[in-house]
């Protein structure tokens, strides 16, 4: 008998390497960056995979009611919302999950603010991943590298299995002389952070491998686990990790699958200008903005006239708080820019 399929969508944190413009009240999923919001467009995803099981949605308070919009607008039915009392990244998010899951289903977890291109490019891929699972891998997607990336983990392949390599090492996001390598060498894949295992098998692997997190997670799981599930206060004292680093990076049965989908997890202003559509001169111009002699470069003005000349390769975001310039590829360091904003902010 064929397990139960069952997509888990993460859909948490504030999206902070988009800011302003993305926040916690507004993250990145919900905002139409690229037409559709991506979280609607995860949804649709999931639809066109036709995996069958019940959807259950991982999400913080802030963000229940864009939650229950988009699953409305997307008619998605009987789905089940885990609402988080504070984000403790994505291993606990995962963990909750698992339990309130038939031990035998297949999960396959996305996170909701991602882009694919190539749908039936993805369901091959998520298809070996199933069977993968099926054998008792914990499988992950790796990407292969287009660029020298600092904002992506990657991983290293091993021996063939099956559809798949086994994963010899997650490696965290490295430094730009680092990126260059394993960008270049063959062996490492860009950390897609999508996910396929069987739930009693992570449960397993938690419970070896960080108990404390599995047994936060009971602590916090009401009585009641369908509908929307209010996640107990004890819950912001598990530890905050990634499901990468407490258990995939130390299983035995970890198993990456190559995949050439077209994704991108929008992760920086830089991929927006790439995934949007440009003019002849390379620009994203987005609102009310006048360009001249402009090239390879993204505006976006929500509040006012933004007028640019004589530039390439900047990133300017105008919102009615704030006004963002930065290099195109130095957009990494908008994270370091928004928690400065922040602390300013908590400082006044």
């Amino acid at each position: 008998m064929n397990p139960t399929v069952r997509p888990v969508i993460l859909s948490g944190g504030s999206g902070t390497r988009l800011w302003p413009l993305s926040t916690t009240n507004a993250p990145k999923q919900f905002l139409e960056l690229l037409g559709e919001p991506l979280f609607e467009a995860t949804l649709g995803r999931v639809d066109e995979l036709g995996l069958g099981g019940t959807v259950t949605v991982v999400t913080g308070r802030d963000q229940l009611l864009a939650v229950e919009r988009s699953l409305a607008s997307k008619a998605i039915e009987g789905a089940t919302v885990l609402v988080e009392p504070s984000g403790r990244n994505t291993a606990p998010a995962v963990v909750a999950a698992a339990l309130i899951s038939d031990p035998d289903d297949v999960l396959v977890v996305l996170p909701s603010d991602h882009v694919i291109t190539d749908s039936p490019a993805f369901g091959d891929a998520v298809s070996k991943a199933v069977a993968l699972a099926g054998d008792g891998a914990l499988v992950t997607f790796g990407v292969e590298p287009s660029r020298p990336e600092t904002g992506y983990g990657y991983i290293e392949k091993g021996e063939p299995v099956g559809s798949g390599f086994r994963v010899d090492r997650f490696k965290e996001k490295p430094d730009e002389g680092e990126a260059a390598r394993l960008a270049g060498d063959g062996r490492h894949l860009w950390n897609s952070g999508m996910f396929v295992f069987g739930a009693g098998q992570i449960l397993s692997e938690a419970r070896r491998q960080v108990p404390e997190i599995l047994t936060g997670v009971v602590a916090a799981l009401p009585a009641e686990t369908a509908g929307t599930i209010t996640l107990g206060e004890i819950f912001s004292d598990i530890p905050a990790t990634s499901i990468d680093h407490a258990v995939m990076e130390n299983a035995a049965n970890s198993v990456v699958v190559p995949l050439d989908a077209g994704w991108s997890d929008v992760g920086s202003w830089h991929s927006v200008w790439e995934l949007s559509e440009r003019d002849g001169n390379g620009n994203s111009l987005n609102g009310d903005v006048v360009a001249v002699d402009v090239t390879d470069t993204y505006v976006r003005s929500g509040s006012k006239t933004v007028a640019v000349a004589g530039v390439t390769g900047l990133v300017v975001v105008v919102t009615p708080d704030v006004v963002l310039v930065v290099p195109k590829e130095k957009s990494q360091m908008v994270r370091d820019l928004a928690a400065g904003w922040a602390a300013t902010r908590r400082a006044d």
